[in-house]
């Protein structure tokens, strides 16, 4: 699989072929100059493209990492919450059943002395 070249990088290849043209050169040796001028051109493009693609990987999994570690920290600080909430309702719970047997316990020691 042959890899397109764009027109653009054609020219600059061309340019900078003509640019080191020496005397006495033919055309052709010219062209085929260009030629690999334009597949290193394809070639630095491909290797910068592969280098942007795993900064912009190692970015995202710095991201994530960060999100992750901001995530934990919310979910402990909410299952804190969660804790601190359930043993205020235990504790609220015990405090309504011991008044609730205290007023029964009342209420019987004034039924049974009247």
């Amino acid at each position: 699989m042959k890899p397109i070249i764009s027109t653009e990088t054609q020219q600059e290849a061309l340019i900078a072929a003509k640019a080191t043209q020496k005397p006495g050169q033919t055309k052709e040796q010219t062209k085929l100059i260009a030629q690999g001028i334009e597949k290193g051109i394809a070639e630095y493009k491909k290797l910068q493209k592969a280098k942007a693609r795993e900064r912009d990987k190692a970015r995202k999994q710095q991201l994530r990492a960060k999100s992750r570690t901001v995530n934990d920290i919310d979910d402990l600080e909410d299952s804190d919450d969660t804790l601190e909430s359930q043993s205020q309702f235990t504790t609220a719970t015990w405090i309504a059943i011991t008044l609730l047997l205290l007023s029964w316990a009342g209420f019987a020691a004034y039924f049974f002395r009247a």
